[in-house]
């Protein structure tokens, strides 16, 4: 079984044509490292997560040494020049990255290590993920979009192999991926264990259930209004970010959709204890600050920048900015997807103009009710 297909992304722009080829004898070749050229061509390998390119129907079929794969290639670049800088950490490299075929072996290794324990062996987890890894082409594409998410977005992440090796943020959405899986295929416990895993370990806390039958009515209603472009078998959509990932908390039956952004301590949560569809669906685009909360099934819509610390109990209208205990539309975001940007603030002369007419709005509230009570 191969990592990725070989005609599922045809049609991606000429840089995937053009990508770089790093069998070991072009390696060998004396200056191969030193082009300007060559780390800008990394910088901007596989930067497909917004261009809507059509999932592919058919199984794996490349060769399992992956030369197809631009992701891999700037993996196993950034892995090398990484491991001449510091040998100290040569051996580290080799084992998480240079020693396997593809992306989904490396980071099957390095999330497995990250969550083994006493009772839940490295080797058995890297079984299990490259399992399930190897044989879903959603998982497999959604791994090579959300490193890219990462590596476009945050600006702490240095390469693609660093967001492979070190961003929990990153691991903590793969592992939930391996796992919904998992509980898709009736393997409950497992997938439940790892979440546990998950949550000890990265302080990620991603329900891997979908309620199945509560997305099938969603999709036939408003599913496709908000999420599109979903991956059929996942609640969490591509291109996710999950900056820093600590305190991230995502409800059973809450779904996200592509190229959303969420910082730290986002809540998706419930509003008591109802069952059923119960959680917050969020829109393609959204950018949701640090420790906001969104309880109860609403929608956050297309584009929408939810400010940190917000408590969020009401929909929210596609493109708006909305702040505040409890959250209210203080504007709206000329960005499509403000997720991709990471603007989290406003200017100046946003929030002067809101305060004017706030303040005039204020006023002419008071005017009607002065002429209310017959008062001039």
């Amino acid at each position: 079984m191969a990592c990725v297909t070989d005609e599922s992304w045809v049609a991606l722009p000429k840089m995937l044509s053009e990508r770089l080829s790093l069998r070991e004898e072009e390696e060998e070749q004396p200056g191969f490292f030193d082009s300007e050229s060559t780390a800008y061509r990394l910088e901007k390998v596989f930067p497909v997560y917004a261009l809507g390119v059509p999932k592919p129907d058919s199984d794996p079929v490349v060769p399992a040494d992956s030369s197809g794969d631009p992701i891999w290639d700037a993996v196993r670049v950034e892995a090398k020049l990484e491991a001449e800088k510091e040998p100290i950490l040569s051996s580290f490299l080799y084992a998480s990255v240079l020693a396997h075929d593809c992306l989904e072996q490396a980071l099957g290794f390095v999330v497995a290590n990250r969550l083994q324990n006493p009772t839940l062996l490295a080797t058995q987890l890297m079984d299990i993920f490259s399992d399930v890894m190897m044989r879903d082409i959603d998982i497999q594409r959604a791994v090579r979009l959300d490193v890219q998410a990462f590596k476009d977005r945050d600006p702490a992440c240095l390469s693609y192999c660093s967001a492979l090796l070190y961003m929990k943020g990153y691991h903590a959405l793969q592992a939930y991926r391996v796992a919904h899986s998992l509980w898709s295929q009736g393997r409950k416990v497992l997938a439940l264990a790892l979440q546990s895993r998950v949550s000890e370990v990265f302080g990620v806390d991603i329900h891997p259930g979908d309620g199945k039958d509560l997305l099938i009515r969603y999709k036939t209603n408003i599913y496709h209004l908000f999420f599109d472009d979903c991956p059929k078998a996942s609640k969490i959509g591509e291109g996710i970010l999950l900056d820093h990932g600590t305190g991230v908390v995502i409800g059973e039956t809450a779904v996200v959709g592509n190229r959303v952004s969420l910082m730290q301590g986002v809540t998706l949560g419930g509003t008591g204890k109802e069952i059923g569809d119960r959680h917050p669906k969020i829109g393609e685009g959204a950018l949701i600050g640090a420790s906001a909360t969104i309880l109860g099934n609403i929608k956050i819509g297309r584009g929408a920048m939810i400010a940190a610390c917000s408590l969020v109990l009401k929909d929210v209208p596609a493109h708006s900015m909305v702040a505040g205990i409890p959250a209210k539309v203080i504007g709206y975001v000329d960005e499509k997807d403000p997720s991709l940007t990471m603007k989290h603030d406003a200017s100046k002369e946003f929030f002067e103009n809101v305060a004017v007419k706030f303040r005039d709005a204020r006023s002419a509230g008071g005017q009607t009710s002065e002429k209310r009570d017959g008062s001039t």
